[in-house]
């Protein structure tokens, strides 16, 4: 099992940035899937939620109405879009998959810088 986030980055308040998460070494379509964060000095808090097939989505309250999580089974591919960005948002962010009540794998995580 790998994967793979790009596309983290720095960007200021207000902006956007896309996630990825290349997946492999797996039937992709088979798991739902999360997108997890870890700020400097605190735990993982977990960010969004997708089905197998995306029909079915779930965020934290604190990302709710600016992320959209999405997939495309076909490019085994997880999305992230992350809109109105805010210095809270200064994460790691780490793509894992969901089995059974908990992620059993994770990527290494890509980082994101919201800051003037």
């Amino acid at each position: 099992v790998q994967l793979v986030e790009s596309g983290g980055g720095m960007v200021q308040p207000g902006g956007s940035l896309r996630l990825s998460c290349a997946a492999s070494g797996f039937t992709f379509s088979s798991y739902g899937m999360s997108w997890v964060r870890q700020a400097p000095g605190k735990g993982p808090e977990w960010v969004s939620y997708i089905n197998t097939g995306g029909g079915m989505t779930s965020y934290a309250d604190s990302v709710k109405g600016r992320f959209t999580i999405s997939r495309d089974n076909a490019k085994n591919t997880l999305y992230l879009q992350m809109n109105s960005l805010k210095p809270e948002d200064t994460a790691l962010y780490y793509c894992a998959r969901y089995l059974s009540g908990a992620w059993d794998y994770w990527g290494q995580g890509t980082q994101v810088t919201v800051s003037s």
